[in-house]
């Protein structure tokens, strides 16, 4: 809850703010209305926090970057904060640095304040100064300039065991499939044990769980402040009885009225009064159906038309009456109430979600701190929940020291806990007993917190921005409040405008001020007039200046009716583009521009670019750009609250994605060509259907893009897709001319490759094709829902070339424009009451939250959203330098929109006074015209094609490096297509060899059924070693159990295979292949118990080795080689000259390879002194063990050129144990490489191929890859 808003403290007026004079200590507070250098002000403070200045006024020491703490609200807004401060310090440093005669460096105003500051030293302690600042300028990297949340978080990990957080946690940017968890949670929990009729009632409000998960999308965060419920069962139930208790007293008169309301009827009807309308049939069935229904307990409403319901009224019965007196009867009355009084009652829907909200929140908490995650939010209320607990003053005291100094931008959008985190750490020694701040004295000098806001422009409410927070801040400053009262943005004429504007309603007599906060006891929020410094140029039309400020108004509707507000858009949106294309085609022809001393009197011809149409939302967006399209003029369109998961290309990427991971569907790849922004015509479409050979060659062409997505990732998938259909050169290419069309290719581009790098990024995080797929259509919900999940999935701007911006203007906040349009400024959206939950304040300044509309409260709700409104209002006509158009016009509750408040204090206006009111209001002004909305038109602006001349290419003056990279032995077979990105891991390099050596032979396999059954186990293994799937996926499956192996242990494998069981059936599941769980666990403890003879041959004797009795092995060793100009050709003929017995074999491509050589060897192990490298096949060489002959492993060795791998590893073995070894010798320590073909594991060769090469390869190898090619040679020779 906030702390109580005392108005009398609120209305301290504040004093104008000296940037040399401002005192560094202490809590201040600094009110920058728009356009008054705030961030300049900001800077100049920093400046002097590094130099210790201001005598009286300094802090108690100069602080360095890292010391000052500097907050602000965006990513945005922080670096440019960061970048102005060392700008500003850099300048500083040259200053002091300078001839003190010499100020022609920097303007004016700079000027005036920087020779204040140094005159502020002895001219010997200027050196010294500028050293400090240009240290502090270079330290910046490292200076404390932060968002809210990147603070928190730095300070929850740095100060981990005083702020009592978890030394490691993972900040999770989606949370929302934690959520659906929990959500899941309390539906099995509350509402499956439902009974029937229960259960049918929850089901008239929420469907399911995803939908009670929408429903409490908006309360998680306030569900604190909700009121308390019972568990759903137990509200139902009280609900029912209460509705039955309150339905018999509402039955109680009908038990009687009809009877009595009959006749009236009747005597009015024998009295001729009535006619045919009230027939006594019809009437009597209307009165027996109420009686009825008074009579039933058992039913709610009675079956009453609304033609029953509209005829039975006074109202009716005056209007039909034929002479005399109108019947009357207090029944009437009452039926025409009656339906509001059913609605009204109780039922048990607030409560239903009061109880999910608060029991969703608090298990949710729960999950999170038992998974050690968080959200953005969890960092601020964890480190206010650490500042207010046990350890809080040490705590605060720890930051206070680490940050002695605080200054907080933006702080008009704070929230209570941002507010009481801050209030916590630089809360003044001797606070009154009840909060207040007792005078200046409280303010300590070793510290300081400087506020920096500005309440008028406080419009992220729906962010949870609290006005109401700053207020309360604004009075713990107690008199050190100060504020920036000249505008260095816009001209004088501008500035007079907005303020004649709001002084309008400031000093209206009746009302509430400008911003709806006077009261008899005072205005903590007033509009106060700023200055304005004024602009050395002006804006000139046809030799002229126009006014500041230009009223459009529409004139008003025929049959007295207010206008609606879609032909309101529709219309003024015509007109706007009418006047902008004026404008434009002026400055084409150079007569309407920017002129004055700022550019030494030429004029600047005036550009698309330097206008700017303020809306409110994408609809009024659309209105106005669709208008300028049709007249030629292009626009860019930028918004914070549209996500791009919401564009129409996310739906078209989802179809996409969905063909690509099934390619065999059909229907999924036909769905995904048909999209727009393929282009594929229906002629094509239709050829494509009925050829069967080009169908086929799609369908492989889908299921590329399956194997690319698999290998590389989606991004460079989707960017394959988009080169395949040329879809960048048909939306972006010089044949799409007209405007619209280019503008729609720019954002269909730009919103493809954002959603192509979001899913890149999400895809990191999510398992397998499909998962990636329900991602997006996740995203696609929530944005539907409102839910645009950040600033990363905001549209981005598709052009920054001379186009005209649409912006919506909470976007515009803290931007400026030459010029700004805001054609709708009359459009407005009343508070709903499905906009639950419902927010207000109360008269204490605390914020209330409620599920109902009772006593008021939706009344309460939209008077805040007015006061919002006036706020965005403010801060819309504070954007222009030069001038802005706005558009009016007599809308249904015109009175209530910030425009209608401003001229009229809220009350209604009569048709057809619009132009009387505006000149009432600005009519007394110079520099506002009222005038009617230009007449729409249809001119076209002209083309104007500027023909770019090429200038001659630039030669390269410098040596190229010579090419360096990273290979593998998977690469090194295909080094002359060009350098390929050696694997990262180990299953990476599997994949690639798998998938590289994957094999079909096909040859007649009926020898193999005349092969001896085996005894019924060895059977099962036979069976699932060559019937287990093929492929470089099943692969690397196979080889990463053999690596868990490894590292749990093959003795610990063969002594229990429990565990062994649960990787397998784990890792089986998520694939679907449960029915393999018991063959494959077989099968790997075969592999680890079976004995293995290895007959490596060159004086290495056969011996028999057990994976399980190994004494010492190593699984999954990585090694680098490095590589000097290493000739592939060479190294392949050598490995040919000395392995599998001079066999031929395919050459590899020659090629250089200069750089490293990269590798995983799947097994090290030492037996009987000699050392050995293994590595696992899954190749398939036929349907039996009579496949897995010595001939046929030897030619799959050849064919896949396993011997240059094999090679290569005791190359790297063998220099591994040169330089760890004492004595080692080649000859004595190697014993060799085993190649386990792991399907032919029952054969009589047991799948093994062993083979140590002489001594004489590897060193001729070694030598080769240091550099020493002649060594080689000679010994070659």
């Amino acid at each position: 809850m906030n702390a109580p808003i005392h108005l009398t403290n609120a209305m301290q007026t504040p004093q104008p703010l000296e940037p040399l004079r401002f005192p560094l200590s202490g809590r201040s507070l600094i009110e920058a209305s728009a356009g008054t250098g705030k961030t300049f002000t900001i800077a100049m403070l920093y400046v002097r926090l590094v130099l210790g200045h201001g005598a009286s006024n300094a802090h108690a020491r100069p602080l360095t970057p890292p010391e000052i703490l500097v907050v602000t609200f965006t990513d945005a807004a922080t670096k440019e904060l960061r970048d102005r401060i060392r700008a500003r310090l850099t300048e500083a440093a040259a200053y002091f640095q300078a001839d003190p005669d010499d100020v022609t460096a920097l303007g004016p105003g700079e000027t005036d304040l920087l020779h204040a500051l140094r005159e502020a030293y002895p001219q010997q302690q200027w050196a010294g100064c500028a050293r400090r600042l240009q240290l502090a300028a270079e330290w910046m990297d490292e200076a404390a300039v932060s968002t809210i949340h990147g603070w928190c978080n730095r300070m929850l990990r740095e100060h981990a065991f005083d702020s009592d957080s978890l030394f490691t946690q993972t900040l999770e940017t989606d949370q929302s499939n934690l959520l659906a968890e929990v959500v899941r949670d309390y539906w099995r929990t509350f509402m499956t044990p439902l009974d029937a009729a229960d259960a049918a009632t929850v089901a008239e409000w929420v469907r399911g769980p995803l939908d009670l998960q929408k429903k409490l999308r908006n309360l998680i965060d306030v569900a604190p402040q909700l009121a308390d419920a019972s568990a759903p069962a137990d509200a139902l139930q009280a609900a029912r009885e209460e509705f039955a208790r309150r339905l018999a007293a509402i039955k109680v008169p009908w038990k009687t009225l009809p009877l009595q309301m009959k006749a009236v009827l009747d005597a009015a009807r024998a009295d001729g009064q009535l006619g045919r309308e009230f027939a006594q049939a019809t009437c009597d069935r209307w009165l027996k159906e109420l009686a009825g229904w008074a009579d039933d307990p058992l039913k709610t409403r009675p079956n009453l038309t609304d033609t029953a319901g509209g005829r039975l009224t006074h109202e009716a019965l005056a209007r039909h009456c034929q002479h005399g007196t109108p019947p009357s009867h207090p029944g009437f009355d009452a039926l025409a109430k009656l339906r509001g009084e059913i609605a009204a009652l109780p039922d048990a829907r607030d409560d239903l979600l009061s109880h999910a909200a608060r029991w969703v929140a608090e298990r949710f908490s729960l999950e999170q701190g038992r998974r050690a995650q968080m959200g953005f939010d969890d960092l601020l209320t964890r480190l206010e929940a650490a500042l207010h607990g046990p350890n809080g003053e040490r705590l605060a005291g720890i930051v206070r020291k680490q940050f002695p100094v605080a200054l907080i931008d933006e702080f008009q959008d704070t929230d209570p806990i941002q507010y009481r985190i801050f209030d916590a750490v630089y809360r003044p020694a001797n606070d009154g007993a009840n909060g207040e701040v007792k005078g200046e004295a409280n303010n300590e000098a070793q510290n300081a917190l400087i506020l920096i806001g500005d309440p008028k422009q406080a419009i992220y409410a729906f962010r949870g921005a609290d006005i109401y927070t700053y207020l309360a801040a604004r009075r713990s400053c107690g008199t050190q409040l100060y504020t920036l009262a000249t505008n260095f943005r816009s001209t004088h004429a501008m500035v007079n405008a907005t303020n004649h504007c709001f002084n309008f309603a400031e000093q209206r007599d009746k009302g509430e001020g400008a911003f709806l906060f006077r009261t008899g006891d005072g205005n903590p929020v007033p509009f106060i007039q700023v200055g304005a410094k004024g602009r050395d140029d002006a804006f000139v039309v046809d030799g002229e200046t126009p006014r500041a400020l230009t009223t459009w108004w529409l004139p008003a509707s025929s049959d007295g009716k207010p206008l609606a507000k879609s032909t309101y858009i529709d219309r003024m949106a015509e007109s706007c583009a009418t006047e902008m294309v004026r404008l434009l085609d002026l400055g084409q022809r150079d007569s309407a521009g920017f002129a004055g001393a700022g550019n030494a009197g030429r004029r600047r011809s005036l550009r698309p670019a330097d206008m700017a149409v303020l809306v409110n939302n994408r609809i009024e967006a659309d209105a106005i750009r669709k208008a300028l399209a049709k007249r030629d003029v292009r626009t860019v369109y930028l918004s914070d609250k549209d996500s791009v998961f919401e564009s129409p290309q996310a739906a078209e990427l989802q179809h996409w994605l969905a063909a690509c991971a099934d390619p065999d569907d059909g229907r999924l790849v036909r769905t995904a060509l048909a999209t727009a922004t393929l282009g594929l015509g229906w002629v094509q479409l239709d050829a494509l259907y009925g050829n069967e050979m080009a169908w086929e060659a799609c369908v492989l062409q889908f299921r590329g893009y399956r194997e690319c997505w698999r290998r590389q990732g989606v991004l460079p998938m989707l960017r394959r897709l988009l080169n395949d259909f040329s879809v960048p050169a048909r939306l972006l290419g010089l044949h799409a001319h007209d405007s619209e069309g280019l503008q729609g290719g720019e954002r269909i581009m730009t919103d493809l490759l954002h959603l192509a790098e979001l899913l890149q990024q999400a895809s990191t995080m999510i398992e397998g094709e499909h998962g990636l797929i329900r991602y997006l259509a996740e995203q696609r919900e929530a944005a539907a829902d409102g839910n645009g999940g950040g600033d990363a999935r905001q549209v981005r701007l598709e052009s920054d070339g001379d186009l005209v911006k649409v912006v919506t203007i909470h976007k515009s906040k803290g931007l400026e424009y030459p010029l700004v349009f805001l054609p709708f400024i009359c459009a407005h959206r009343p508070a709903d009451p499905k906009d639950v939950p419902f927010k207000w304040h109360d008269e204490q300044g605390a914020l209330q939250v409620s599920l109902t509309d009772m006593g008021g409260v939706l009344q309460k709700v939209d008077r805040e959203r007015l006061g919002e409104d006036l706020r965005k209002l403010y801060v819309a006509l504070t954007r222009a330098r030069y001038g802005t158009w706005i558009g009016m016009a007599e809308l249904k509750e015109f009175e209530r929109s910030a425009i209608g408040y401003l001229l009229n204090g809220g009350k209604t206006l009569a048709a057809g006074n619009l132009v009387r009111c505006l000149e009432e209001a600005f009519g007394a002004s110079t520099d506002i015209a009222v005038t009617p909305a230009p007449e729409p038109g249809h001119e076209k602006l002209a083309r104007q094609h500027q023909v770019s001349q090429k200038g001659q290419a630039r030669e390269s003056v410098r040596v190229m490096r010579e090419p360096w990279s990273v290979e593998s032995y998977s690469s090194l077979k295909k080094l002359s297509h060009g350098a390929r990105v050696a694997p990262d891991t180990s299953r990476e390099e599997e994949f690639i060899e798998a998938r590289d050596a994957e094999v079909e032979i096909e040859e007649d396999d009926t020898a193999l059924s005349t092969q001896p059954l085996r005894r019924v186990a060895t059977q099962l293994s036979a069976r699932a070693l060559h019937d287990f799937p093929r492929g470089s996926d099943e692969g690397s499956f196979l080889h990463d159990l053999l690596e868990w192996a490894a590292q749990h242990g093959f003795r610990q494998v063969a002594a229990d295979i429990g565990p062994l069981r649960e990787v397998i059936a784990r890792r089986c599941s998520v694939r679907g292949w449960e029915r393999w769980i018991d063959p494959l666990t077989q099968w790997i403890a075969q592999i680890v118990t079976t004995p293995l003879t290895l007959k490596a041959g060159h004086g290495v004797d056969a011996t028999s080795i057990t994976l399980s009795e190994l004494s010492a092995s190593i699984g999954e060793m990585e090694f680098w080689l490095a590589a000097h100009r290493v000739d592939t050709a060479a190294v392949d003929r050598l490995v040919s000259e000395y392995t599998v017995g001079q066999a031929e074999r395919t050459a590899i491509e020659p090629a250089q390879l200069n750089g490293m050589l990269k590798g995983f060897m799947d097994l090290v192990f030492e037996h009987e002194g000699r050392y050995y490298v293994a590595d696992y096949k899954s190749n398939w060489l036929g349907s039996g063990d009579a496949a897995y002959t010595a001939e046929r492993i030897r030619a799959q060795i050849l064919r896949s050129r396993y011997d240059l791998q094999y090679v290569l590893y005791l190359l790297a073995l063998h220099r591994l144990l040169k330089a760890r070894q004492p004595g080692y010798d080649y000859d004595t320590h190697i014993g060799g490489a085993v190649y386990l073909f792991l399907r032919g594991l029952n054969a009589s060769t047991q799948g093994i191929y062993a083979e140590r090469p002489p001594r004489e390869l590897i060193e001729r190898l070694d030598a080769l890859f240091t550099g020493d090619a002649g060594f080689a040679d000679r010994e070659a020779a």
